[in-house]
């Protein structure tokens, strides 16, 4: 099972609050989640909408897919698969 160091593991812990907000950026952050989460179910990600959030929204978000390449692991196998679900239903229920 792949482990997360801490600076990537606050840097999701971070995306999943802003993703289950009601803002702007919270969909764009929670678009790049549930792809990761599964993206034949839930669509892929456009990078453009990096243009649409702040720079350490960005920031965050390359750690974390930095991390995803290296490891090859969803966010269910790491601990985070109910707060992925409520993200979904936030966004895609």
């Amino acid at each position: 099972m792949a482990t997360m160091d801490l600076d990537t593991r606050a840097a999701l812990e971070r995306l999943i609050g802003i993703a289950q907000g009601d803002t702007g950026q919270s969909r764009q952050v929670a678009d790049l989640l549930l792809a990761w989460y599964n993206a034949g179910e839930n669509g892929g990600f456009d990078f453009t909408n990096f243009w649409a959030i702040d720079d350490a929204l960005v920031a965050d978000s390359l750690r974390l897919i930095t991390w995803i390449s290296r490891n090859r692991a969803y966010p269910d196998e790491l601990g985070y698969g109910d707060q992925f679900k409520i993200i979904w239903k936030v966004w895609r229920g």
